[in-house]
Parts: C-alpha cells; structure tokens; sequence
C-alpha cells in the first residue's frame, strides 16, 4: 500500500510534540440531550497518555454513533462506560484524519508530521487523542476529506461482511440501509469481494446505491424485504427495523443474517432486544443469525485503507460542514437522514 510517511521528526523521549498551540477550539457537550446541548468552547489541548498519540484533525465525520453519544441513549450506552448522568468525553466525534503532533510513550510505528487515519477520542476539535491501534498512515492517493469519513463506517460494513457473514464470491447479498454511511460501504465491499449486491433504501437515494454497485435498487417503501422476488445468502440488516420473521423469510434456507446497530428498540436498549432474540433463535435453525459490535482495530482499518488506496471502494459524503455548523449538522442527520456520511471540516486544515 502507498501510504504517506513525512517523517519530519523523530521522538527521542518518552514523549515528542512539535504542536505550539496550549488551547484549541472544540465541539462540547456537558449534558446528555439533543443539538442544543452543543456548543463551541475552548479546550486545552490534550496530552497522549502512554500507546496514544495527538492529532491535528484536519477532517472528522458525523454519523448514527455521534448522535448516540450526544444525547446518551439507549441508556446502556451510559452503561457501558461512557457516563452514567453526564458525558465522561464533553467533545464528541470519533472519525479522524489528520497529522500527528505529539507522540506518548509506546508511541508504536508513529512518529510526529505522519499523517494519519482512523478513530480518535474527541474528534469534532483541533486536536485529539488517538490510540496507536486504532490509527494507520494515511495512502497518500487518498485524500483527507475521504480518509475522515471512511473508518468508522467502513470498518463496521467490512467486519459484518468478511469476519461475521463470511461473505464469499458469487453469493446473493441483501444491504438493508444501502445508502446510509455504514450501507454505502457495505455494498461498495461486498461488491468488490465478488457478490451479487441488492440494496435496499429509500426512493430518493435509489441512484446512489446503484452507482455504488448494486445491481438492485429497492425502495423499502414500496416492496417489503420477503416480497423482493429471491432469498439471499447473507442478509446485512443496519439499524433496520424488520421484524426477524420477515428478514428470515428473504433468507436463504441455510443463509446468514448480520445485524448491525438497531433503532427504536425503546430508551434502555435501544433495538439490541431484536439482536439477542436472533441469536437465540439460531441456536435452533439452519440459518445463522447473528449480531455483533463493530471493533475499532488497525485489523480492520489497514484493509480498509488498501480499499481507498486501490480505489475498490469510495466514499458516500452527502453533506458538508465546519466545527460551527456541527450542531445543525447532527439535527439534519438525525431529523431527515443523509446518504453516506457527513463532512466535518476544519476550517485552514
């Protein structure tokens, strides 16, 4: 793979940094709500713990996870670490490219001017905290905006395609949310790994799931998942709302469902309720039911990057907008949808 290198400096201690600045613009949140609880503060500017490093972000992305965080629910998402009465992280964002400007002990393979991409902690300021395992160099024939809005998204379509639906070539696959950040990538992917490709999402976004190389478009609003007309191999089901007897019906006999994330499950668990039934439900047919979690590895986020950088895949950006516009970024996601991801640029980067 052509990654870019730049290494301008090479750390001697524990900790390098080439970074001037003491404090940095951000997008914060000190309660758990709706867009109205963002805002736009000033921060110091963090310093990498050991086996992290610190970013300059050039580009992040919004997508269905950030509105999860912003507004803390289903509440096992306060369960799970994140905060129980507030947000433990006030900046949200978690995509990120970007240039390394600091290098914590056990700083790995990075070293400071190295551009990079993946997932960072904070990722919606100037600076953030990345993890070394969770970063890779960014191609250098794959621009920033690009690299921002690609990891979290395509390594959740790449993880529910190749390790958890064993996806194989010349096999039927239904995308259920083709067109949305993680859908868009799905079918770029699966498509590229040899499959025949149905996409399925709304009327207006049926020509961008095409073009992404489906060769069928359905609009869900029109034809429901057991009357396409075929069953499938492997059904990826994100954050769908079909019940699991009507998924199960557009399965092939021996067939593999992967869901991916759920919605309008209720406020405690959200639609995790559906993929604990499935899995339970497995244990007693020939079709394999399965849910997971996306894991946010340099495993999953090298291969994804190989994908830019050899052009297999590309990102869906639907939407556009700088630290400022953030909150009414997340409103327009949340209230009316964007196909693929939306771009957080900032500004001078």
């Amino acid at each position: 793979m052509d990654t870019t290198t730049n290494h301008t400096t090479t750390p001697e201690t524990a900790s390098a940094t080439d970074k001037r600045a003491t404090s940095m613009t951000a997008v914060v949140r000190h309660r758990y709500g709706g867009p109205e609880s963002i805002e736009l503060d000033r921060l110091d500017v963090p310093t990498p713990k050991s086996g992290q490093v610190v970013v300059e972000v050039a580009a992040s992305a919004i997508d269905r996870g950030v509105v999860h965080l912003m507004t803390g629910l289903p509440l096992l998402i306060r369960i799970a670490g994140f905060g129980l009465f507030r947000p433990k992280q006030p900046v949200l964002g978690s995509d990120v490219a970007g240039r390394v400007v600091a290098v914590g002990a056990d700083g790995g393979r990075f070293q400071v001017g190295d551009e990079v991409m993946g997932v960072a902690d904070g990722a919606f300021a100037e600076y953030a905290v990345a993890d070394v395992d969770k970063l890779v160099l960014r191609p250098s024939n794959v621009s920033v905006e690009d690299a921002a809005v690609s990891t979290i998204s395509g390594i959740t379509a790449l993880q529910a395609l190749t390790a958890v639906g064993r996806v194989t070539p010349g096999q039927r696959v239904l995308v259920i949310g083709a067109s949305g950040g993680v859908g868009s990538f799905a079918v770029q992917i699966a498509t590229a790994l040899g499959a025949q490709v149905t996409g399925v999402a709304s009327a207006k976004n049926l020509d961008n799931v095409r073009t992404l190389g489906a060769v069928h478009a359905v609009d869900h609003g029109m034809t429901p998942i057991d009357e396409i007309g075929s069953t499938f191999d492997l059904i990826i089901d994100i954050a769908g709302r079909n019940p699991l007897r009507r998924l199960r019906r557009a399965l092939a006999p021996t067939g593999t469902l992967v869901i991916v994330g759920g919605e309008d499950g209720g406020t405690i668990t959200g639609g995790t309720g559906r993929n604990v039934r499935a899995i339970l439900l497995s244990m007693f047919s020939r079709q394999r039911l399965t849910a997971f979690i996306s894991k946010e590895s340099t495993e999953f986020i090298e291969p994804l990057a190989e994908m830019l950088a050899d052009g297999s895949i590309a990102p869906l950006v639907g939407a556009r907008t700088d630290l400022a516009g953030v909150a009414d970024a997340i409103a327009t996601f949340d209230q009316h949808g964007v196909a693929g991801k939306t771009l957080v640029r900032l500004e001078g980067a």
